[in-house]
């Protein structure tokens, strides 16, 4: 229990200055209010023509326009760059520093990135929310909050590890910007941020299940509608929140793995 209690007094100290730190350059988070907005907007115009040509299987428009707002509001909640910083840290020889700590630096990523993430939230999704409610009339209260909490969680976990991941890539090709790129590219597509998962053929839905894509955004907005179904296999939420935390797990595990052979590679090169 101290052990636990003196890592929350770690992550709670790292995350607050994180916080003052990204706190005073916050009209750079402000300017991605108007991301979201008019992401929602242009998929507002999109699927609406979709289904003005006939019926789409698998939702009705309402459910779109709910899915795309809840999906805009959950990136700013779990947006992510752990990727490019401990590339950078690498490149540079600074990561030499962190080796040095007896704190292990994924740790010190992850409570970097709550802190970040409490401001991203007061300044990003409380005012896009906000927007989405009184200027849309889009109903954005949640069918089960307590699962959705967890959802998102979930999916903030996930993209911090896979994130993580790929940047400890560097400590083997030292530029892991163009495995960062591909990255984005197949997320784009396949974590349901641009298109619903359920409109994709039945062979590649089914294929999302063993990729960690849907899990980050896909999952926590169908927990969202209160529904979820994808390849003809219909879950209730606290099932498909379970699968979620399974694929986390299996995520994390690798990153810890990953992590521990990068460190027996680590030569501080630049520093």
């Amino acid at each position: 229990m101290n052990a636990l209690k003196t890592r929350l007094d770690i992550c709670a100290a790292v995350a607050l200055v994180t916080f003052k730190e990204w706190a005073a350059y916050r009209s750079h988070s402000m300017v991605s209010i108007f991301v979201g907005p008019v992401f929602f907007i242009a998929q507002y115009f999109i699927w609406t023509a979709v289904f003005a040509s006939g019926a789409m299987p698998g939702m009705e428009l309402e459910e779109v326009i709910r899915y795309f707002a809840a999906v805009a509001l959950i990136g700013y909640l779990v947006m992510d760059f752990a990727d490019w910083n401990l590339s950078m840290l690498v490149r540079t020889g600074k990561f030499l520093t962190f080796s040095l700590r007896p704190l292990n630096h994924s740790f010190f990523a992850l409570s970097q990135k709550v802190g970040h993430r409490i401001l991203g939230f007061l300044v990003e999704f409380l005012p896009c929310c906000l927007i989405f409610v009184f200027v849309f009339g889009i109903d954005m209260r949640p069918a089960y909050f307590g699962w959705l909490l967890l959802s998102v969680s979930l999916a903030f976990l996930m993209n911090f590890y896979v994130n993580y991941s790929i940047g400890l890539a560097s400590f083997w090709i030292v530029q892991s910007g163009g495995i960062r790129s591909v990255y984005s590219l197949l997320g784009g597509i396949f974590s349901g941020a641009l298109i619903p998962l359920v409109f994709f053929p039945v062979s590649l839905q089914r294929l999302q299940f063993f990729l960690p894509f849907q899990y980050t955004s896909f999952v926590p907005a169908m927990v969202f509608l209160g529904r979820y179904s994808l390849g003809g296999i219909e879950l209730p939420i606290p099932v498909i929140v379970g699968v979620q935390a399974v694929a986390v797990a299996v995520v994390f595990i690798f990153a810890e793995i990953l992590n521990s052979l990068a460190m027996k590679k680590f030569t501080a090169v630049g520093a």
